[in-house]
């Protein structure tokens, strides 16, 4: 069947299926406020580190091989030269803070998906040397093909009217209950469509991202998403369930819609985990602060004060006093400056003397991830 002659459409699943049963769960995840302990400044860290999975994760299912480890190392290096592969995967993090930025009031049209591509293609080589576009945010003009594809994608003339047919149907009005459907069901379309001469994967998952956030799923700092996770962690079934989506039958469309909405109600579950303090502190921080000790990463002394920072969450000096007994209030604060140096403690606000653990840009970051792969945070193919 030629999903080329059938009009953009929902699906209506029956009421005792399991793809209903996931809409359901996932409306009551959307609607529950996340009361998490885990420290505001603390839990931000873990969002920039989430996006950043995020944007590696997309880049690999393109053909970029930068492992986590290598990525990570650019982060701590702060190098000024990056090879183009890094620069892939920097342009996605800058543009997941747009969409950030933007929150729920977003406009999805033409212009917001064509600045998002722009950000996609920024400063990389055009095919065949690079994963560019000589067009950055403009609509295709030429034939294209997919790899793994079993159809071919609208001629250029048309692609503008299937992207305004898909525009006025991700903000038509709808009930609450068809806003996951309708997110599925236009992740594939855009992948069907491949408006642009390239960069179409990474554009299509932060088109999915922006529009979990416009609908609600990520309020504020309250909850971390990480929808590529859904699609890199067994690409294979990622292809598969997409080709059952463009035989246009209900059949594919239910299974397409089941499996992005199964990967994601798996992952938001996971992810609020971290929202736990005594969670983060037990199974990440405190590990990761050992395993930087005994790598020689950071000193003795140094791990004996991220250690009771990461069990108070917000360190005063007093709190220190135990440990350094005898020591003068001066020789204390100064092991907090250095630790400030190092940018492994960061003051809870501008100019306090409470602090918190920093994590996100130091080499404390390597144990981190350790951290959070050891506890089944990361796609498995990492």
């Amino acid at each position: 069947m030629n999903i080329e002659r059938q009009k953009l459409r929902l699906i209506e699943p029956p009421f005792s299926s399991p793809l209903t049963d996931l809409i359901i769960e996932l409306d009551f995840l959307r609607k529950k406020r996340v009361e998490g302990t885990t420290h505001p400044r603390v839990f931000s860290q873990l969002k920039q580190i989430f996006h950043m999975l995020e944007s590696i994760g997309s880049a690999r299912i393109e053909g970029n091989n930068t492992t986590i480890a290598e990525y990570i190392e650019t982060k701590i290096d702060g190098a000024e030269q990056i090879p183009v592969s890094i620069q892939e995967i920097q342009n996605m993090e800058k543009a997941l803070g747009h969409i950030d930025s933007s929150g729920e009031n977003l406009i999805v049209n033409r212009d917001f998906v064509s600045d998002l591509h722009k950000m996609v293609v920024e400063n990389l080589p055009s095919p065949p040397d690079g994963e560019g576009d000589a067009t950055p945010g403009f609509y295709r003009t030429g034939n294209v093909t997919i790899k793994r594809a079993q159809f071919t994608p609208p001629k250029p003339d048309d692609v503008q009217w299937y992207m305004d047919e898909l525009f006025d149907f991700v903000n038509r009005p709808e009930k609450p209950k068809y806003d996951l459907l309708k997110i599925a069901i236009a992740h594939h379309r855009f992948v069907w469509i491949h408006p642009f001469s390239n960069g179409n994967g990474r554009t299509v998952r932060l088109f999915t991202y922006a529009l979990l956030i416009k609908s609600g799923f990520a309020i504020h700092e309250e909850r971390i998403l990480n929808p590529t996770a859904v699609f890199c962690s067994n690409r294979k079934n990622y292809y598969h369930q997409l080709s059952l989506a463009d035989t246009g039958t209900d059949d594919g469309l239910f299974s397409w819609c089941e499996y992005v909405l199964t990967g994601l109600k798996k992952e938001i579950e996971k992810i609020d985990r971290l929202s736990d303090y005594s969670f983060l502190k037990t199974k990440i921080l405190i590990p990761s602060i050992q395993q930087s000790l005994e790598r020689k990463v950071i000193t003795e002394v140094e791990s004996k004060i991220l250690l009771r920072t990461a069990e108070e969450q917000v360190l005063k000096a007093s709190h220190l006093t135990g440990i350094f007994k005898g020591k003068l209030p001066q020789e204390i604060s100064r092991h907090i400056a250095r630790l400030k140096e190092k940018k492994m403690l960061v003051p809870e606000k501008v100019g306090s003397r409470r602090y918190i653990l920093r994590f996100d840009n130091n080499y404390l970051l390597r144990a981190i991830i350790r951290s959070l792969s050891m506890n089944r945070f990361l796609p498995e193919n990492e």
